[in-house]
């Protein structure tokens, strides 16, 4: 497989020049960094590993962000979910920025994927940047726990709930509140947590259903 190109990752970094330190917002837009992502990213492969690289010094929301778009991906939404419950770990102990372990993170994944997924979010991402804001105060400690605890439970949802497409709606819940988490949005966060406690819902009835029909199709 075609490994990353060596000079994307640089020319991305370069770019967005120093990074603040971790969970300090930052002047970039989002959807700023995601399109400069789309255009300077590898053609054919690339890897989490080289993504998350590119943001390593930066908060833990945008690196969730990141990896709730990279979840809607289909045959990536498993390694993105296992990175977002890594996240959401790190988060809830209270640590300062995230890591991940390498093994997982250099798996090659198909960029034209990537590529479609970023194309067709970011134009919900800048509409949804014009709106948020900081309101809403909440303590960042508690903020930051109470997100990896959502961000956690809906991970799960997105790597191992065993219907099709079942991974699309709880990664957008994700990507709302980490979202709202950036913005210090606290109204926006409150929308995005009853989202994802309202997928999450509609996810365990549907998987319900579905293990009682198999079950009477088995005749148990």
């Amino acid at each position: 497989m075609e490994p990353p190109a060596p000079g994307s990752g640089s020319s991305i970094a370069r770019s967005l020049e120093a990074p603040p330190p971790p969970d300090v917002p930052i002047d970039v837009l989002t959807s700023e960094i995601l399109q400069r992502l789309h255009d300077a990213g590898p053609k054919e492969h690339f890897t989490l590993g080289w993504l998350m690289s590119l943001l390593d010094k930066r908060s833990f929301g945008l690196i969730m962000l990141i990896c709730a778009v990279v979840a809607v991906v289909p045959g990536v939404s498993i390694v993105a979910g296992l990175l977002l419950i890594i996240l959401a770990v790190q988060m809830i102990e209270g640590r300062p920025a995230p890591t991940f372990p390498d093994g997982l993170a250099d798996r090659p994944l198909p960029a034209k994927h990537l590529a479609t997924v970023i194309r067709r979010f970011l134009p919900a991402l800048k509409y949804l940047e014009q709106i948020a804001h900081p309101r809403w105060p909440t303590p960042h400690d508690l903020t930051k726990r109470v997100v990896g605890v959502a961000v956690l439970i809906l991970s799960l949802a997105v790597a191992f709930t065993p219907l099709p497409l079942s991974n699309i709606p709880p990664a957008l819940a994700i990507a709302l509140i980490a979202l709202a988490y950036l913005e210090e949005d606290g109204l926006l966060l409150a929308i995005g947590l009853v989202a994802g406690a309202t997928v999450l819902t509609i996810q365990v009835y549907a998987a319900w259903e579905a293990i009682g029909d198999l079950s009477r199709w088995m005749g148990l």
